[in-house]
């Protein structure tokens, strides 16, 4: 999905600079595996990720984003990490600081599939396999591996 239209209307205001979005990443688990993507825009292996529309509940973003990108139904189960990202500035100039949370849901139904073109791939990984995902992203899974465990408050100063 292309950049979100209260985004695009925004930027037309304040331009490139730094702009606070809420985003959540989905780790959905069905059985013994995980949901992995493949970024279209950087070739990147990682859980589904989005931004939060004005107004949306964050547990509800992520489960539509997981519906968007990979064509599957989940649950949201809990909430597992809270944390800063480092500014990020795109090829454009644009820049955003992102606060990420992360999400445990439950695989419901559908087959995983590139949906929207914000992935090339998609499907269920073992936790054995992930060879290709960056430690950042791997710690998120890991944090959200755990069924009970409280979420995670990243910094905490």
């Amino acid at each position: 999905m292309a950049t979100p239209e209260f985004i695009l209307s925004l930027r037309e205001k304040i331009g490139t600079a730094p702009l606070p979005l809420v985003g959540v990443t989905a780790i959905v688990f069905k059985d013994e595996k995980v949901l992995l993507g493949k970024r279209a825009d950087n070739g990147a292996w990682q859980s589904v990720s989005g931004i939060v529309d004005p107004g949306e509940e964050p547990a509800d973003a992520a489960v539509r984003e997981c519906l968007e990108e990979a064509g599957v139904v989940v649950k949201a189960t809990r909430l597992a990490l809270v944390q800063q990202i480092p500014r990020i500035t795109y090829a454009n100039g644009d820049q955003a600081d992102y606060l990420d949370l992360v999400f445990r849901c439950e695989w419901v139904s559908g087959d995983p599939h590139p949906a929207d073109g914000e992935l090339t791939e998609v499907g269920w990984y073992g936790l054995g396999e992930l060879v290709e995902v960056d430690q950042f992203h791997v710690r998120k899974i890991a944090l959200a591996l755990a069924e009970d465990d409280p979420a995670v408050f990243q910094g905490g100063r």
